[in-house]
């Protein structure tokens, strides 16, 4: 990979060296910013992240050493590449800061040609890091919110996997009614179109209201509130979300379908429930997917299946309601029934206008 150009952070006690490398630097198109003692570093190096450090080992006061081992301690600075330079032939020391995670090591005084290969190497680890970030941050963001994938890249030191978790959350199952009829009369093209659509449409509700999508099932899909980092409003976000997508959301879609004469439009099914759950990456390094499983889960579906037959498009269990901090004040109890694969009976509620919940956002309350 050919070496483009960066900010390099120079840290020398030594006014002629610093000199001489910013000249040097900023010659072969660098910028280049400069301090002469380890805490002005500490300080800089917060404000303004660079792509490499060149780090003077023997500095008075904080010395090279430590402000390295600082650097590693830090989660935003320690996969930035440090350079160790150094006139004093220690080996112990370099060996030191190579156990400290130093990326490489340029004695004094400097050969430019050295200094630039070791510079362009240093870039280069700089932007394969930077690269794979980016291909973990799409991988979360294809699933999570924008600001949950951001704490989870933090939590996971950025690696594309989420730790196995046990907690509370509430689980979504929605399907989409009349459209295997549909499909039957269209062709394929068009059919994956209009489930495109629907996926991008009711897959956004989920996001809007700070949920988790696990998967896409056809024309339904799976989504969960409160993981994989548990908050305490994961219920709150479940009903209002349901309440979006059987209402607003739905009427968008149908508007869409009618006017691009596809059909007359089509009915949702939604069931929620809420419990402990456990929640993380499942696969190998070559393939993973994100996974809800537990008797919750198994719940959520069944309730789901049942949002037909009881005549109401969004379900939930007594359990949801339970758990919300702010219950609306306009569910109706449905119906109880004995749930396949569950020996109590559970008590269904529905929502008797899905439009009137308000709004809950990504920023809500989070559990610490």
């Amino acid at each position: 990979m050919q070496a483009g150009l960066g900010h390099i952070f120079i840290v020398d006690d030594d006014p002629i060296n610093r000199a001489l490398l910013t000249k040097n630097l900023e010659h072969d198109g660098h910028r280049a910013t400069a301090v002469e003692n380890g805490f002005a570093a500490l300080a800089a190096l917060e404000t303004d992240p660079p792509d490499v450090v060149l780090l003077d080992i023997v500095m008075p006061g904080l010395d090279g050493i430590e402000v390295l081992e600082r650097m590693k301690a830090d989660e935003n600075l320690r996969h930035v590449p440090v350079i160790m330079i150094s006139g004093v032939d220690d080996a112990e020391s370099i060996v030191r800061c190579i156990e400290s995670g130093a990326d490489d090591f340029l004695p004094k005084p400097f050969d430019p040609v050295i200094l630039r290969a070791r510079i362009g190497a240093g870039l280069n680890r700089k932007r394969l890091r930077d690269l794979d970030q980016e291909r973990v941050r799409n991988v979360f963001t294809r699933f999570l919110p924008e600001p949950i994938a951001a704490e989870m890249m933090a939590r996971s030191d950025g690696e594309p996997a989420i730790k196995a978790v046990r907690l509370w959350a509430t689980v979504m199952f929605v399907d989409l009614r009349g459209f295997t009829a549909v499909a039957e009369s269209q062709p394929v093209e068009r059919v994956i179109g209009v489930l495109g659509r629907y996926q991008g449409t009711m897959g956004d509700a989920v996001l809007d209201h700070g949920g988790t999508l696990v998967d896409y099932l056809g024309d339904g899909l799976m989504a969960v509130f409160g993981a994989p980092i548990e908050s305490i409003d994961h219920a709150d976000r479940g009903v209002a979300a349901a309440r979006d997508m059987a209402s607003d959301r739905l009427a968008d879609f149908n508007a869409w379908v009618r006017a691009d004469g596809i059909a007359e439009g089509f009915g949702m099914g939604i069931g929620l429930n809420s419990g402990r759950v456990m929640s993380g990456t499942l696969g190998s390094d070559r393939r993973f997917d994100y996974a809800v499983i537990g008797d919750t889960v198994n719940t959520a579906a069944r309730i789901e299946s049942l949002t037909k037959e009881l005549g109401h498009p969004v379900l939930m269990s007594a359990s949801t309601l339970e758990l919300a901090t702010a219950p609306p004040d306009d569910l109706v109890y449905v119906d109880e029934v004995t749930v396949r694969g569950r020996r109590a009976p559970t008590r269904l509620w529905g929502l008797a206008d899905p439009a009137s919940t308000p709004y809950a956002s990504v920023e809500g309350s989070r559990a610490t």
